[in-house]
């Protein structure tokens, strides 16, 4: 978004670590970047990031929900607080963070404001009982519900949908070189995984005039993954947690 042009606020738990990724960020690109402590799952603190935001900027015209927690385990050894714990951080916090920005400014402002879910597989995963995406309406259902409710407003909502992605946590913690290791990308009909460049892109064209039609839909960027991938379940086991 800052080489495209567009202010930027990025929050996390971790001060640090935004501070420290905005000063990459504005040296890269020139762009303003505010820094904010957030947890999705406390909605008071995303209300005091969103009056911090409008202070500094005096419009949001889009929101991108990020914030997410899931790792490899069998259901079977999966405890109630494990699952609990995503579902507040993936689910509940990405509807906590799109009602706040909502009733703070969406709904009053008359901008033509774009909401981005998080992901949103197509498919059942093996040992992803504990992703939001996996087991709880929001990927399609919220996605599709917002986009009905907030289109009157001139707010679109839409869902990405990505495959495994190089070059990121998800990918590092949820088996990526075990995947690759594997060959399982061989059944990928692009045959590799994908990268951040595509996924910025894709985020992109969502957030942008030219999906100015598009809402309530999800953008399946994973090189047709979807198609052709099977779970390798026993293969999954080697890498997965025995207990969470």
């Amino acid at each position: 978004f800052s080489p495209a042009g567009c202010r930027t606020v990025i929050a996390s738990r971790n001060l640090q670590r935004v501070l420290e990724a905005s000063k990459k960020l504005v040296a890269a690109t020139g762009q303003q970047c505010l820094p904010l402590s957030i947890d999705v799952r406390q909605p008071q603190t995303i209300v005091a990031a969103v009056d911090e935001a409008l202070k500094e900027f005096k419009r949001i015209d889009i929101l991108v929900n990020g914030a997410a927690g899931n790792f490899l385990c069998p259901a079977s050894a999966l405890s109630f607080n494990a699952f609990k714990t995503v579902i507040d951080i993936d689910t509940i916090g990405t509807f906590n963070t799109s009602k706040v920005l909502f009733e703070k400014y969406f709904r009053v402002s008359g901008t033509r404001a774009r909401g981005l879910g998080g992901e949103a597989p197509i498919t059942g995963i093996a040992l992803l009982s504990i992703s939001h995406s996996c087991c709880d309406p929001f990927p399609d259902a919220m996605t599709r519900h917002l986009a009905v409710e907030w289109g009157p407003n001139n707010i679109r909502v839409n869902s990405l949908a990505p495959g495994p992605i190089t070059g990121t946590e998800g990918y590092r913690r949820l088996g990526g070189k075990f995947a690759k290791e594997a060959s399982l990308f061989d059944v990928i009909p692009l045959q590799r995984a994908g990268n951040k460049t595509e996924i910025a892109h894709s985020t992109l064209y969502l957030a942008s005039p030219l999906s100015s039609y598009v809402t309530g839909t999800t953008l399946v960027v994973d090189g047709g993954s979807w198609l052709t991938s099977a779970n390798n379940f026993p293969a999954l086991l080697g890498i997965a947690s025995s207990s969470a």
